[in-house]
């Protein structure tokens, strides 16, 4: 009889491709998970794995057998959950990923609320860029995920809560006085600092502003919101900024102004997304009612 264990280890060795890294995934020996994936092979009479002291490689018939693997642990993850469903509300466990440009901004935000409000939720959070959070709430490795849209998420479904413009930030020496409103076509193109490649706020503000990507070897790009603020601070160039970061990046500083982009909005669409038949999902839209409802009270005034 195949056990659920096997089933974990022989995924953890197919996601890390090494042994020893998918035993200390697993906590466990590797005496014990090369045991394991052993009898498991035997069990099923295929090999799942050619492994040398260099490489691990997955084999044809491993390849499909983990496919049908990994729909078998995600149906029995959430036959487990369905034990919280007549439960209290957000009272069990979530693992939650997000992006790197909602995160810092949306989880100050909301967290403290729900903290407050469902003090036995254990929310655990995973940072990762759009197309890794969306294998992972695929292969059910995660619950859910906050992701930017557009973007695609095929076989998947979301629920939207939030919609935001975005704002041209520079600094207060090389920007038009009293002015509330810019349209991209006066935006210097050349001094303008985006992040880098596999973002999708890049993206979302190429689209926006009508620019195409031209600047792919530029030395004006940066990793980070904060980083391309530093970089507007030192009066390298301009940058744009969604709406839910404008008080955590610009904070109290004077000498930076943020101008509303005035192009069609909105600029993008903030969705919780999940599998379709995720068992919790009453939960996920608890979530999303509590996240857009913060957001409105904490996003108000933010031109600066």
């Amino acid at each position: 009889m195949i056990s659920l264990k096997q089933i974990q280890y022989a995924l953890a060795i197919e996601k890390t491709l090494h042994f020893k890294k998918a035993a200390d995934v697993c906590n466990v020996s590797q005496s014990t998970l090369s045991s394991a994936i052993n009898e498991l092979e035997k069990q099923l009479g295929v090999q799942l794995f050619e492994r040398n002291n260099k490489q691990v490689l997955i084999t044809v018939e491993g390849h499909e057998i983990l496919r049908r693997a990994k729909i078998i642990k995600t149906e029995l993850d959430e036959i487990m959950q369905l034990s919280q469903r007549d439960s209290q509300p957000l009272s069990g466990s979530m693992t939650l990923g997000v992006i790197p440009t909602i995160g810092p901004y949306l989880l100050p935000k909301v967290l403290p609320k729900i903290r407050h409000d469902f003090p036995n939720f254990k929310l655990s959070i995973i940072e990762e860029q759009s197309h890794t959070l969306v294998e992972r709430v695929r292969a059910g490795e995660i619950d859910a995920a906050i992701l930017a849209m557009p973007f695609d998420i095929s076989g998947l479904i979301k629920f939207d809560f939030w919609e935001e413009d975005f704002y041209w930030v520079a600094h207060k020496d090389e920007s038009p006085k009293n002015r509330h409103e810019v349209r991209s076509s006066e935006l210097d193109a050349n001094t303008l600092m985006l992040l880098r490649d596999g973002h999708c706020l890049k993206r979302h503000t190429l689209a926006a502003c009508q620019l195409q990507d031209t600047k792919k070897d530029s030395s004006f790009e940066g990793t980070s919101l904060y980083t391309l603020i530093q970089m507007v601070l030192g009066k390298l160039g301009s940058t744009i900024v969604p709406q839910m970061a404008l008080d955590q990046l610009l904070g109290q500083e004077t000498e930076l102004r943020a101008i509303h982009l005035n192009e069609p909005g909105p600029h993008r669409t903030i969705s919780l997304v999940i599998r379709p038949h995720y068992v919790r999902t009453n939960e996920v839209v608890l979530l999303k009612d509590i996240f857009s409802q913060q957001l409105k009270l904490k996003c108000q005034n933010t031109e600066t």
